[in-house]
């Protein structure tokens, strides 16, 4: 089958074996299309991602061979999150699903930039979702990447009638936003970018800045949002943004950090005393934030349309730069 394998931070278009369900129980899926993450980049930029590895998690594929005791059969048309944690350990007990040891062992195999996968009997009973004849493959390949979005709201623990910034407004900024208005929420977003500042209002952002000048936008934000923002969220992965966040954050404020930043940037010990700000991370989805994003996505409660280019997968490594260079939102590779 045919598969995109990583070589020195490139892809190749490889014949690899195709998977088989052989002495073991789960399915095999044609992958009908995948979603190029934010973390796949990452991945290649800062060589965690190895030579002969191939990436690709947000899949959108079709059943074709079955042994496994689920609610699927083949023909079935899913969408799946790649991780299952183990529901009993310390971790897990304590509602930190995303640290279960369990949860960072288990992945799809190979990963979704390739014809075929394989997907564990576990992953059917846990991380697998039929896709609904009234939403899109594109669509429905934002299940895993909204569901972590999800899963920061509930670490949240928002109040009602809170005003929420979002900073960075790339795709999972989106996001982001439409998970914070279906659950009720204030939403004002950010960016470096004003074509995306106005994109982010005609998704429904309440009121969007851009931040090309940020002390600037901080006074403007100060005189339209007096005491500061109630939670804000970094989408952004840069470390100017931290500091930023800061700034904005009403006294008693939550930041949620939701990306990685290339360096070993942090925030401001005092400032987080002082002012009692809460610093918490949030990283990958349960189960139950999959179900959840797949009902917001069915109930058409959050609007994904247009956010993705789609591409062949002879052209992932286009994919790969025109994502890079902010000349699109993201990318869905259409196999």
């Amino acid at each position: 089958m045919k598969a995109a394998v990583l070589e020195n931070k490139k892809f190749v278009i490889k014949d690899i074996e195709k998977p088989s369900l052989e002495n073991r129980r789960g399915a095999i899926v044609k992958v009908i299309g995948c979603g190029l993450c934010g973390s796949d980049l990452v991945k290649i930029r800062d060589g965690q991602a190895q030579n002969g590895d191939v990436l690709g998690h947000e899949v959108v594929g079709e059943i074709i061979e079955i042994n496994a005791d689920s609610n699927f059969s083949i023909g079935s048309k899913i969408a799946l999150g790649h991780h299952v944690p183990c529901f009993s350990c310390t971790y897990c007990w304590n509602e930190n699903y995303s640290m279960c040891r369990h949860f960072k062992s288990t992945n799809i195999r190979p990963g979704g930039f390739a014809e075929y996968i394989y997907v564990s009997e576990e992953h059917l009973q846990n991380t697998v979702f039929n896709v609904n004849l009234n939403i899109t493959d594109m669509e429905a390949s934002f299940m895993e990447p909204l569901s972590c979005c999800i899963r920061a709201i509930k670490r949240a623990n928002i109040k009602d009638g809170s005003k929420c910034l979002v900073i960075g407004l790339g795709s999972v900024g989106m996001l982001m936003g439409g998970a914070l208005r279906a659950y009720g929420h204030k939403t004002y977003g950010c960016d470096l970018k004003a074509d995306r500042t106005i994109l982010a209002k005609e998704y429904g952002f309440e009121k969007t800045y851009i931040t090309e000048n940020s002390e600037q936008v901080i006074m403007q934000m100060k005189k339209e949002i007096r005491d500061g923002f109630d939670v804000v969220f970094l989408t952004a992965g840069a470390a100017a943004t931290l500091d930023f966040a800061v700034k904005v954050a009403r006294d008693g404020a939550k930041i949620v950090v939701f990306s990685s930043v290339k360096d070993a940037s942090g925030f401001a010990n005092n400032e987080i005393y002082y002012r009692e700000l809460t610093v918490m991370g949030s990283y990958s989805p349960s189960p139950m934030d999959l179900e959840d994003a797949m009902y917001l996505l069915e109930q058409k409660k959050v609007n994904v349309l247009g956010l993705s280019t789609v591409y062949s997968l002879d052209k992932i490594n286009e994919a790969v730069e025109d994502t890079v260079s902010n000349k699109i939102m993201k990318a869905f590779i259409k196999l």
